[in-house]
């Protein structure tokens, strides 16, 4: 078997913390006082996320804060229009300056739990970056090499891979190619750590590389057959055996 000579992380609920984007708006919706379930809030977080997409050239200067205050912002907009109407009757009932409050709760809870994971991964990447060339892969808006700056974790990544700033996002393995060529390395010495399976396990696996499932809750139960290895924290990457 092909030593493993590279690392490659996904971002998003992989090296940020260990929950979905989404699961983690919603809790911050939550302890804001907005009601509101996962199904509710769907629509309106994917539609936040197409606007980012969209708007590289102005979100590539966000830091973290900024860009989810932006997300947050086109979120409640969405809900004020188009929610379900207890929530579009919140929001309304609130006023603009009962919004901008509401914004700035769930974006502050948001960041200092995003914050919380990056600081930990922080202590779990850094004695990794002494084995292995290291490397992330990830659907963001332009803007991730200044959240991995923020964070004090680019000095650990030979490549990032950001899906806006290459042109491809996932599960297109393009985005991965792109991230094997800059760190220089076959596809065959590389493992890709990711919490999905249909777009960073797979993908992967077709290029050949070792896949790893960072598995968490509370999220459907995935197919893990795509996955080498399945862990249940991202501190179990550096007890992996390979």
């Amino acid at each position: 078997m092909t030593t493993i000579s590279a690392l490659l992380f996904d971002f998003g609920g992989t090296l940020d913390g260990p929950a979905h984007w989404l699961d983690r708006f919603l809790a911050s919706y939550r302890a804001g006082g907005v009601e509101i379930s996962r199904t509710e809030l769907d629509p309106a977080f994917d539609h936040a996320t197409r606007t980012g997409y969209g708007a590289t050239r102005i979100v590539a200067r966000f830091g973290l804060t900024d860009l989810v205050r932006f997300l947050v912002g086109h979120q409640f907009e969405y809900l004020r229009k188009g929610g379900p109407e207890q929530i579009r009757a919140t929001l309304e009932d609130s006023g603009a300056g009962g919004r901008h409050r509401l914004v700035e709760a769930v974006t502050n809870s948001f960041v200092r739990e995003t914050s919380a994971g990056l600081a930990h991964s922080r202590e779990v990447v850094g004695p990794l970056k002494s084995r292995f060339k290291l490397g992330v892969v990830s659907n963001f808006y332009g803007n991730l090499d200044r959240v991995l700056e923020e964070a004090k974790l680019d000095r650990f990544f030979t490549a990032v891979a950001d899906s806006s700033r290459v042109g491809i996002f996932k599960p297109d393995v393009g985005i991965f190619e792109a991230a094997v060529k800059k760190i220089q390395c076959p596809p065959g010495s590389v493992a890709m750590i990711g919490d999905s399976i249909g777009k960073d396990c797979a993908p992967a696996r077709k290029l050949g590389m070792r896949t790893v499932w960072l598995c968490t809750e509370p999220r459907g139960v995935e197919d893990s057959g795509a996955a080498d290895v399945t862990i249940r924290s991202i501190d179990e990457v550096a007890r992996i055996q390979w």
